[in-house]
């Protein structure tokens, strides 16, 4: 069973970006961590979810749907943000978050925006800073929603006192806070979530598990290359600390970044003679 999840993994790492099911991919992540765990009914799960989304629209229209999600996520089925423990590894699982009906902004996110596509609307994340936020649009009508309360709708100022929490009392509002996530960038996102709080409790071995889940579907991204060489030279795996770095300094174009791999390299050699 464990190689199932590993070779979906993969095979996302060939597929454009708007060919990868979000929730399909984020329960391979999920199985990655629960191996002999079948997913069989988290499957039924989520389209039983989405089946639920569409009965419950009663229009086309934009708070038609945004009613919708809320009913059924929020209220029919009980999904809610996890207040009480919210760095618990288990909130960035979709497998454990379908079990406990509790979990993180983007794990929450990402059943929204499963329902929403399932059912052909225009759904997707955002790059918002801290705390994950989704988008849904009807023509030139759209609404930032907050999946981790309730599907609330955010507006403008709801969004400045997000972003000031996270990043400072100077930040502002820009226009790439509202930009579409990729679906990669969602699930590194997802993982990251999970990595950070391992680092934090220095489970560094684990850490680098979750930075190599990343790199089986997003094998061209130079800054995981670059984190699995800094974490396998912390934890003194040196050879693969080298194979990592090589791979960051093929993948970097910017000659400053170059050099700073370059001495990575350099540095890890001489540990190593």
């Amino acid at each position: 069973m464990a190689a199932e999840p590993d070779l979906a993994l993969r095979r996302l790492a060939g597929l454009d970006d708007h060919k990868i099911d979000l929730a399909q991919a984020a329960l391979a992540l999920a199985a990655r961590e629960l191996p002999g765990e079948p997913t069989d009914r988290y499957q039924a799960h989520l389209k039983e979810l989405a089946a639920s989304v569409g009965g419950a629209c009663t229009g086309r229209s934009l708070a038609a749907k945004r009613y919708a999600l809320s009913h059924v996520l929020h209220e029919q089925y009980g999904y809610a943000g996890d207040q009480q423990s919210y760095d618990d590894l288990q909130n960035a699982n979709l497998m454990r978050v379908i079990d406990r009906r509790k979990g993180l902004p983007i794990t929450l996110g990402i059943l929204h925006i499963h329902c929403g596509r399932a059912l052909g609307w225009d759904i997707c994340g955002l790059n918002f800073p801290g705390h994950f936020l989704i988008r849904l649009e009807d023509g030139p009508q759209r609404a930032i929603l907050d999946p981790f309360n309730g599907g609330r709708e955010v507006d403008v100022a709801g969004l400045r006192t997000l972003l000031k929490s996270t990043l400072g009392p100077d930040a502002e509002l820009s226009p790439a806070h509202y930009g579409p996530a990729s679906n990669r960038d969602i699930l590194i996102r997802l993982q990251n979530n999970r990595k950070v709080r391992l680092m934090k409790a220095e489970q560094f071995a684990e850490a680098l598990v979750a930075v190599e889940d990343m790199l089986l579907f997003a094998p061209g991204e130079d800054s995981l290359w670059h984190e699995a060489g800094l974490l396998n030279s912390h934890i003194g795996n040196l050879r693969a600390a080298l194979v990592a770095f090589g791979h960051c300094r093929d993948l970097v174009a910017n000659p400053a970044d170059q050099a700073r791999v370059d001495k990575l390299i350099n540095e890890i050699r001489s540990r190593l003679n």
